[in-house]
């Protein structure tokens, strides 16, 4: 037994250190660090094409002096790969991965599709998407070509199954990127994509009376005799359910484009290598689970644009980006400073870059690259934020993101196999804020803030919260809030009053329980499907001209935006809030209830609390559902993270103001960044610390 046993412990031991992460049921795996390689990367994004070859080991050099590790390469280079029809010219791609490979950096191919050449678009210009009005496109932006035309998807094919077969197996290649920001640009409004979101309904609701019932097209003459009737919604006035129909062909429509590339890339290209894409964080032009699905992580696109990081709008990015996959991302492009795209396209404090790529690490990131390295003399993005600059030399940040880079090599051995485990979840529903924003009611409810209020007020007590479907599974977690949930269908209902029942807390926001999976109203009161076991229901919803007082259990305060009239129906619900005078209608009456059911709890907020308020609900969520608060307090404009695996924790703070923040420590700990021990650590200006347990 004892050589079996030492010959396991090995294996184990090799597993660790190539970077493979350990499972538990509750931890998930860990696919973004590369096996072999550090296990936190800074990179750029460089396009070699734009430069004479003469000038490439220049650039090489200053990334690896800088300690950056991975290159995002070719996304762009569609003209210079494929000069003409069939003709390919990949040689010289070649040749600046392997020069990137001696210099210690890995490349992540992206494929061109975001920018075809013009002979492809002049040769063919049924590729060309048309627009709402009417309008083609023509050539000399990006995202001109129509994802969803036949002819352009066998071109935007042949294009990657040619880059897999010569790349596919080169061992410095580490993974691919498909296209570059999906749903940048809107569908193509043409006859053949009409043709098929009909052919779509058809095959979803089988027959027109089906389609016509669910969609109450009675309502104004809307009833369709023949399917080719049925128009693609331009403008805003058309059948909320002939609406998030399309939202979901659209979705269905950009995966079907980005499998069309990755189905011929896995054939060609080694298992080790991974697939991604480059999300927008809160863009909602397409489910991202869906879009996630087939992909071997999620990325996304931080920016700040003007002024400057809202931490909380940022770490909420990231956890929505990690909840995707329920898995560690990349942030395979991030800011360089400033922009050229904003308002006013201010560059970033001296410092907060760096707060903001540690930020970035600590909620699940496994790399943080910067787009990008250094600016095309022409075109259309020249002012951006490059990291050198038109004259090759480095720009004041190089300094700072080679600071990064430092302190990421510094501290792989902590980071490796570890992952953000959480005992909170936010539920985020692409089909309800579609629903929503087609009808908002009122021009202030903005749903993405009122996640973040929620958000603010967990994130600030524990230290994680994912973002997740309402389909995800749930029993891992202690505390589930779904802000809005307004499309509520019974399966989804089902699901969640199973977490409740078998002991979850369940949290509902305001405008839940309202629709159905076809975007009509249920024949139940909100929240539809939930009212038994809430015991109780909204009685009328209200949209405010004002803040109207409210008080109770969670102090007092104001509600604005939104408010909902509630009754208790039932002897074991419990009233938490009550209105103050306000409307007449909402005077004394239930803001919030709240009831057991099984051996969990159900919670209905009718409200958009004040920041007080939405705080002390917090605190009460998280008492109530027994959730592990953090273990280190910080002051505010601190934040706390932690991740986990293999058996050990690290915890990281970032100090996030302008001024000198202290924080003491439970006990003594390995601070890693300053390399000593210590009970206490103090913060400088958008100060980083990287802590472990002691020895």
């Amino acid at each position: 037994m004892i050589p079996l046993l030492r010959f396991c412990f090995i294996i184990v031991l090799l597993f660790s250190r190539l970077g493979f992460a350990q499972t538990t049921p509750n931890t998930p795996a860990i696919p973004t660090q590369i096996p072999g390689h550090d296990a936190i990367l800074v990179g750029t994004d460089w396009y070699p094409e734009q430069w004479p070859e003469s000038r490439w080991e220049e650039d090489l050099r200053l990334m690896e002096t800088a300690n950056l590790k991975a290159v995002r390469i070719a996304e762009f280079a569609w003209s210079r790969m494929e000069p003409s029809e069939g003709h390919y010219d990949f040689d010289w791609l070649e040749r600046a991965i392997s020069l990137a490979a001696k210099h210690h950096i890995v490349s992540v191919v992206g494929t061109p599709t975001g920018g075809p050449p013009a002979w492809l678009t002049q040769e063919h210009p049924e590729t060309l998407r048309i627009d709402e009005a009417g309008h083609r496109a023509v050539h000399g932006n990006r995202a001109h070509g129509s994802v969803n035309s036949p002819v352009y998807r066998n071109y935007c094919r042949k294009i990657a199954e040619a880059m897999a077969v010569r790349f596919g197996h080169n061992p410095d290649v580490v993974g691919w990127q498909i296209d570059n920001e999906y749903g940048y640009a809107w569908m193509s409004f043409d006859d053949f994509t009409r043709k098929q979101f009909q052919g779509w309904l058809q095959s979803k609701y089988k027959t027109l009376d089906n389609l016509n019932r669910q969609w109450t097209t009675t309502y104004w003459s809307q009833t369709y005799n023949r399917w080719d009737q049925i128009p693609i919604p331009v403008g805003d006035s058309n059948n909320p359910g002939l609406v998030l129909e399309w939202r979901r062909l659209v979705t269905d429509i950009w995966n079907d484009y980005q499998k069309n590339q990755i189905n011929v890339i896995r054939a060609h290209a080694d298992t080790r290598q991974f697939i991604t894409g480059n999300f927008m964080g809160f863009f909602d032009g397409f489910d991202h689970y869906k879009m996630s699905e087939p992909l071997t992580f999620a990325a996304w696109d931080d920016y700040v644009g003007s002024g400057h990081l809202d931490p909380t709008s940022n770490g909420l990015t990231h956890d929505l980006t990690r909840g995707f996959k329920r898995s560690n991302f990349w942030v395979i492009e991030t800011q360089p400073g400033a922009v050229n795209w904003a308002g006013v396209n201010n560059f970033l404090n001296k410092g907060e870059v760096r707060a903001m790529a540690w930020q970035a690490i600590a909620h699940g990131a496994d790399d943080v690259s910067y787009w990008q390295w250094r600016s095309a003399l022409n075109g259309q993005e020249e002012y951006h934020g490059t990291l050198i600059g038109a004259d090759g030399t480095p720009a004041p940040l190089y300094s700072e993101v080679a600071q990064i880079g430092r302190e990421f090599s510094s501290v792989q051995d902590a980071f490796r196999g570890t992952t953000v485990v959480s005992d909170v979840a936010l539920l985020n529903s692409y089909d309800s804020r579609w629903a929503i924003d087609f009808q908002k009611h009122t021009g202030k409810y903005d749903q993405v803030e009122l996640l973040k209020s929620y958000y603010a007020a967990l994130r600030k007590l524990t230290d994680s919260v994912d973002v997740i479907s309402p389909y995800a599974p749930l029993d891992r977690y202690k505390l589930v809030v779904a802000p809005d949930l307004n499309v509520l269908p019974k399966d989804l209902a089902d699901h969640l009053l199973e977490y409740a029942h078998n002991g979850g807390c369940l949290v509902l926001g305001p405008r839940s329980g309202m629709k159905d999976d076809a975007n009509g109203l249920l024949p139940q009161r909100q929240p539809g499907y939930l009212v038994d076991a809430l015991g109780g229901r909204v009685e009328q919803y209200y949209a405010l001209e004002k803040d109207f007082p409210v008080s109770g259990t969670w102090g007092s305060g104001e509600v604005k935006i939104w408010a909902e009239q509630m009754k208790a129906g039932a002897p074991n619900t419990e009233v938490l809030m009550k209105y103050g005078p306000s409307n007449g209608w909402l005077d004394d009456q239930p803001a919030a209830i709240t009831s057991p059911y099984g051996k969990g709890r159900i919670t209905y907020i009718g409200a958009v609390l004040d920041d007080k308020l939405m705080a002390a609900a917090g605190e009460w969520m998280v008492k109530n559902s027994n959730v592990t608060r953090t273990s280190i307090t910080v002051p505010d404009g601190v934040e706390v993270s932690r991740r986990t695996g293999g058996g050990k924790q690290v915890f990281l703070l970032i100090n996030f103001t302008r001024e000198d923040r202290s924080v003491s420590l439970p006990h003594s700990m390995k601070l890693l960044l300053a390399q000593k021990e210590g009970s206490k650590v103090t913060l400088p200006p958008y100060g980083v610390e990287v802590l472990t347990e002691g020895r």
